[in-house]
């Protein structure tokens, strides 16, 4: 009965550790993720200065997968180069090395202290950023209660026959030893929870220097295949990045399992104290990687292209029309270059769609889809505009000419209607699915036939981008006065329901508020198709200001 006891303390000391955690990190990420992206953006222009900001995001975060999924969106969106997300990685272990440290000083009052301030904190604060602020801080002193309780159960069992039997036969299985703590790691997604509970075990007297080693080991191998899990449906480009990672950590590994028996003894000179033992290999296990692998980031780049080589059909959306070979014939070219963008205007419709079917259904599955569409909408839109700077090039006729600005002035604006429904409407109606919200049974209405509007409007716009109609050019330029008076009257009719007391517009209004602004700017770039037409036939005035002489 007992040992059941202990047990369960146990499993309780490392979930409430692993929650901890979790608030940290999301804390963190809430009410400072866009200024970390920032940041890790700007922070990869060499080796050295990535995996510096690799190390100050994780200490931040508190968390190598979370830093590692990161950077690894951001190499999947060409915003960092893959070797300098490597050399990020890198980095970020050695964070998550440090923190190990620090969670291991004698600070025992501060983990109360943390949980005041952060409940307070979180409680009374009526902003945002503050109240993210505040769970951190929770999270923080959660994490520190946790080692107590950790120090409290562990203590016991050194005198346990059951879990002298078990570690015992560890000491000479170091295989099984890395795969047991690679495994904890895996379930618990954090290295750090894994070495902490060791530094717990050891300080406890449970288990030895070479055992400590491989455990340390292992849990440095496990904590990479979360990441390189979670990035699976990102791309080429960011499983790389975490496929180098788990590369470079189970090396370190394997070389753990070789050289354990010198490595402790070597480190069991210098250092006494079980608990600091196990903190201090941590910490060198990841910065000998750093030293040994920040130099080789190239050949490993390398190794791990020939690995995960390019797919074209996985996800990577390659343009169709597109041909080298017509660039010497510009009416050819300008052509296909068109039917390229109509396929561009498509993606912006079914990003559309599914971003209405996360709104009716909570579909999560759908608003993946919008992530998806949107970065095949984005490497579409660099190849159209590639590939018409190079017809642009040749020496082009005034009809041509025209058409080549027409076609990026489209594709400009197809692209920017992307970014709104994947950062705007997407995000909107996840948040809506998120919080459980609902709107009245007006305001679904409302927002779906606005929705329906906008596609009408797209499908015209694609019509007039092939046809160069005038009539529909005319059509859609009305239409845009009326998404005008759409977005009024909605918006007029919500705050009416809100005066009345509405439950279920109250919650909701910020969402549908949002909505609206979002699809009246989505309608202003569809439009944008008809203007050069008009102008063109003199029918589009420069300004639609009034003199002032005229209004008298």
């Amino acid at each position: 009965m007992d040992s059941t006891i202990q047990l369960i303390d146990l499993l309780g000391a490392a979930a409430l550790l692993l929650w901890g955690l979790r608030l940290i990190k999301t804390g963190v990420l809430r009410a400072y993720g866009a200024t970390l992206r920032r940041w890790l953006a700007r922070g990869a222009g060499n080796r050295v200065m990535a995996a510096f900001w690799g190390f100050l995001a994780t200490l931040g975060l508190q968390s190598s997968t979370a830093s590692a999924v990161i950077v690894a969106s951001f190499t999947a969106r060409d915003i960092v180069q893959p070797r300098m997300a490597q050399a990020m990685m890198l980095g970020a272990n050695l964070g998550t090395a440090i923190v190990t440290l620090i969670l291991s000083a004698d600070v025992h009052w501060l983990g109360s202290a943390a949980v005041f301030i952060g409940v307070v904190l979180f409680q009374t604060s009526k902003l945002n950023r503050n109240r993210n602020l505040g769970r951190a801080i929770l999270g923080l002193g959660l994490m520190l209660l946790a080692l107590q309780l950790l120090g409290a159960v562990t203590e016991p069992l050194r005198d346990s026959p059951t879990v002298s039997a078990i570690l015992s036969g560890l000491e000479d299985a170091p295989v099984f030893a890395v795969l047991i703590a690679a495994g904890l790691a895996i379930l618990g997604s954090s290295s750090l929870a894994v070495v902490v509970l060791v530094m717990m075990l050891a300080a406890a007297g449970i288990v030895g220097p070479e055992l400590s080693l491989w455990l340390v080991a292992g849990a440095n191998l496990g904590g990479a295949v979360p990441p390189w899990l979670a990035v699976r449906s990102e791309g080429v480009a960011a499983q790389r990045v975490t496929l180098a990672n788990l590369i470079v950590r189970g090396i370190g590994a394997l070389l753990v399992m070789v050289l354990a028996v010198p490595l402790a003894d070597l480190l069991g000179r210098v250092i006494s104290d079980p608990a600091l033992f196990v903190v201090t290999a941590h910490i060198a296990f990841s910065a000998i990687l750093l030293v040994v692998f920040l130099p080789l980031i190239g050949p490993v780049a390398k190794l791990v292209e020939w690995l995960r080589p390019d797919d074209p059909q996985a996800g990577r959306v390659v343009p169709n029309y597109l041909d080298e070979n017509l660039l010497p014939i510009p009416e050819m070219a300008l052509a296909v270059a068109a039917r390229e963008t109509l396929r561009l205007g498509d993606k912006v419709g079914e990003m559309l769609e599914q971003t209405l079917i996360t709104l009716r259904e909570s579909d999560e599955a759908a608003r993946a889809e919008v992530s998806v569409l949107e970065a095949e909408v984005d490497r579409l839109y660099e190849a159209i505009k590639l590939y018409v700077a190079r017809i642009s090039r040749a020496e082009l006729d005034a009809d041509d000419a025209r058409r080549a600005h027409e076609i990026i002035s489209y594709a400009i604006n197809l692209e920017h209607i992307g970014d709104i429904i994947e950062g705007g409407l997407a995000d909107a109606a996840a948040r809506k699915a998120q919080q459980k919200l609902a709107f009245s049974p007006e305001g679904q209405v409302e927002i779906e036939g606005f929705y329906r509007h906008t596609q009408e409007n797209l499908r015209i716009a694609q019509a007039i981008f092939l046809s160069r109609d005038p009539s529909l050019a005319r059509r859609l330029v009305a239409q845009k006065v009326e998404s005008r008076k759409l977005e009024a009257q909605s918006a007029e009719r919500h705050l009416a329901r809100m005066r009345g007391g509405r439950v279920e517009t109250l919650e909701s209004s910020a969402i549908h508020l949002d909505l609206l602004r979002d699809l009246k700017r989505v309608n202003a770039h569809v439009a944008s198709v008809a203007y050069p037409i008009l102008e063109e036939l003199g029918m589009l005035k420069e300004s639609r200001l009034r003199e002032v002489g005229a209004a008298g």
